[in-house]
């Protein structure tokens, strides 16, 4: 079992690893077009990334969908779901990007973005939205392999898309003086390109299985209802992480830039689990599609085992080094202070956030998206006083971002950690069988 997570988890965290690349790339070229681009560039992707992150559930759903079908032996019904997810991604990827194309320079406006930074925002966001129906559809397509048992696949697309993304951005920004724009234009041909390889793919299965590559109305309609209450999920975690940051800014420019440091090093850690909470999903799909009770409940026990341990490593090595890292981010003799401080306690909470991010792809996996749709509304209701205390009550510097901490990944996650683990203690989330 060991060897089935690790199978699957690895090549996961290198894609995982690898999609941050676009943005990365696109800072280090645009970047030297001078401060309006890089600020225009910092407004237009959190729109993108926003948009992205909340249709992961495309992922999420199908990833899920098709485990318990290839578990129960059923691969061409599986690719038949897959096919349906991709046309809702192809669908919605349209939608998504006619809308941003007509309403972006409101969006962006209402994000604070004026003048020239505002302009070239939006030249870069009409561009790079038009490589959204590609991303979509990666993101549907990486379900399905991973719901197929391959993460080597998806790992393979999201490194050859970013270093291409490389290449084209340098080409079109310098090479034909496009500036900002020449960034938004190769962003959305390598988006677009990677999801024509993605779909090639899964293509390629459906035909083997003789699978018809037609979207089914009432598969389509499947996919929607399966993937609306992992999207409420996301939504939620989205306004906790968002609310956390408008108090950070209330409480002062120190405390804003030490969240910046200190929320940079655990999303990078963050990674390292999603790859676990990957691995679960798709093993834990695949083993209740069969019907194997004792498979599943053994898996849980063994990711969340693998969960906590990752995160008490990565505390400790966090813990060990807050003091290196945050020279590295910043001069500011106070930043500092107030990061590493917030850092030592970060990483007490660590094997906590292991455990949440796996008991959240173990119950995704199991398809149990009503459930967390449910307690994803109620952990953010239950944030809300502990965040408004902070705010109100907290010393600006250090102890502020200290608390906010606690708020955050110690208050938030620990109500995320008991409404999962509680329902993982019973069987209602252990439906076995194809459906």
């Amino acid at each position: 079992m060991d060897r089935q997570i690790l199978r699957l988890a690895i090549p996961a965290l290198g894609a995982l690893l690898a999609e941050p690349l676009f943005i990365l790339a696109d800072t280090a070229i645009v970047g030297r077009l001078g401060t309006s681009s890089l600020a225009a560039l910092s407004v237009a992707s959190t729109v993108l990334l926003t948009v992205v992150g909340l249709c992961v559930f495309l992922a999420y759903a199908t990833t899920a969908s098709v485990a318990r079908l290839i578990g129960a032996g059923q691969q061409a019904r599986a690719i038949r779901a897959g096919i349906d997810g991709m046309w809702l991604a192809v669908g919605l990827g349209v939608v998504l990007a006619v809308g941003l194309v007509l309403f972006g320079h409101h969006v962006l406006v209402l994000l604070g973005a004026s003048g020239e930074v505002a302009s070239l925002a939006n030249d870069y966001l009409r561009l790079s939205a038009c490589g959204l129906p590609g991303m979509l559809v990666v993101l549907a397509a990486t379900g399905v392999m991973r719901g197929m048992q391959d993460t080597r696949t998806p790992l393979i697309i999201s490194v050859a898309g970013a270093s291409a993304n490389v290449m084209a951005n340098w080409l079109l920004v310098y090479g034909f003086n496009l500036g900002i724009a020449g960034s938004g234009l190769g962003t959305a041909i390598c988006q677009s390109g990677m999801g024509i390889a993605a779909g090639w793919i899964v293509a390629r299965g459906a035909r083997r299985y003789g699978v018809s590559l037609r979207p089914h109305s009432s598969g389509v309609l499947s996919q929607v209802r399966s993937g609306i209450p992992l999207l409420i999920r996301t939504l939620s975690l989205r306004i906790a992480i968002l609310l956390t940051v408008v108090v950070a800014t209330r409480l002062g420019d120190v405390t804003l830039a030490g969240h910046q440091i200190v929320t940079a090093i655990w999303n990078f850690i963050a990674y390292g689990l999603d790859a676990l909470a990957i691995a679960a999903q798709a093993l834990v799909g695949k083993y209740l599609g069969a019907g194997d009770h004792g498979a599943t409940r053994a898996l849980l026990h063994r990711t969340l085992r693998w969960g906590v341990v990752t995160g008490l490593v990565c505390g400790l090595v966090v813990a060990a080094s807050s003091w290196w890292f945050t020279p590295l981010f910043t001069s500011d003799p106070q930043v500092r202070s107030a990061a590493t401080v917030t850092l030592i306690v970060v990483s007490v909470l660590m094997p906590m956030a292991g455990w949440v991010f796996v008991l959240d792809g173990v119950l995704i996996g199991a398809g149990d998206g009503r459930y967390l749709a449910w307690v994803g509304i109620v952990t953010l209701l239950v944030y809300l006083p502990a965040l408004w205390a902070v705010a109100e009550f907290a010393d600006v510097g250090s102890a502020a971002l200290m608390w906010l901490w606690v708020a955050f990944g110690g208050w938030f996650m620990a109500a995320r950690a008991i409404t999962t683990g509680w329902r993982a203690r019973g069987t209602h989330w252990m439906v076995l069988g194809a459906t």
